[in-house]
């Protein structure tokens, strides 16, 4: 790892002393080394300062957006939710009102005999009165 270290270290030494001594050649003959080529390096190094500049932006920022679109989130899904609860709601009213016939509903008498008797036991007009009062 100190290897390592070191030997990026050298690297980055020697590349600045290489640039330092290009720019005091340059300003001693009064032109460019590269030429167009240089141009362009430089133009791409402007552009490339460029986007890590907006990068940063975002990133200071990221806390604040990340905040807002878990909001937006939220919100959207609190909505939905609310919408689906309402429909979910008219529907179940309107469930009920099919089946429970309020509006024309009519006791129709029973065909089961078997039901007749046990309704007529009930209700106390059945022949039977044995020991066991009803409660």
């Amino acid at each position: 790892m100190t290897l390592a270290a070191g030997i990026v270290f050298g690297a980055s030494l020697f590349g600045i002393i290489a640039l330092f001594s290009v720019k005091r050649y340059e300003v001693a003959r009064g032109s460019l080394v590269g030429g167009a080529w240089r141009a362009r390096a430089d133009d791409f190094a402007l552009d490339v300062k460029w986007v890590i500049m907006v990068i940063e932006w975002y990133l200071a920022r990221t806390p604040d957006m990340f905040l807002a679109l878990v909001r937006l989130g939220i919100r959207a899904g609190a909505l939905g939710f609310a919408r689906l609860a309402r429909t979910s709601e008219e529907q179940a009213h309107r469930l009920a009102d099919f089946v429970s016939h309020k509006r024309n509903f009519e006791r129709r008498e029973t065909k089961s005999e078997f039901l007749k008797q046990v309704g007529e036991y009930k209700n106390g007009n059945g022949k039977d009165d044995g020991p066991v009062a009803s409660v």
